[in-house]
């Protein structure tokens, strides 16, 4: 149910990745787990002898190592423009969801993803993608998030309709299906 897995398992089918996907809920995936990685969570992506465990570093290390299709543009200031849009989600609206349990803090965190999503509404009327008319690194990290908005309680207002196309156009892709679990799929009967 984590939503850095999700993004990453988005990436390993959009790139259709040959792998092994484990789950982990019990405590002898996290003794296994922290065999191969000091922080022992998850994702973690093992390639041969490297370990990575860091969801960006992971897609990053993806799409470098399997070109096709990419989902980072070419040129430096792209590249640099669509890494600071995956932190700002990353501080901004991940960081909040981690509060919407909290007593005192949920209704503010909620409000800070809903009003984040009605920023984004402008630049969506203009282009499929966040980041342009391509899919990219920046649509795998918000396609989770916008997947568990009713599992959240959120509920996007009628001038935020375009991120609710936006978000039907990141659902029907093949990798984004291939991607959920099972727990995942049910959130959408919410």
């Amino acid at each position: 149910d984590c939503l850095y897995s999700h993004a990453c398992r988005i990436v390993v089918y959009e790139k259709e990745v040959e792998c092994q996907i484990i789950y982990t809920d019990d405590d002898d995936d996290c003794e296994e787990l922290a065999e191969v990685n000091p922080y022992n969570e998850t994702p973690t992506l093992i390639d041969r002898d490297l370990v990575v465990y860091d969801p960006f570093l992971i897609n990053e290390y993806l799409d470098e190592r399997l070109p096709h299709p990419p989902l980072m543009p070419v040129d430096p200031v792209s590249r640099a423009r669509l890494r600071i849009m995956i932190i700002r989600l990353n501080r901004d609206w991940y960081k909040a969801i981690k509060l919407f349990d909290h007593e005192t803090k949920g209704d503010v965190a909620k409000k800070i993803v809903r009003d984040g999503l009605i920023s984004i509404s402008p630049i969506l009327t203009e282009q499929d993608y966040l980041m342009g008319d391509e899919f990219s690194l920046v649509d795998v990290f918000l396609a989770p998030l916008l997947w568990r908005l009713p599992v959240y309680g959120i509920k996007l207002p009628k001038q935020a309709e375009v991120v609710n196309e936006y978000a039907s156009r990141l659902f029907s892709r093949d990798a984004f299906k291939s991607a959920l679990s099972e727990n995942e799929r049910e959130m959408k009967y919410l």
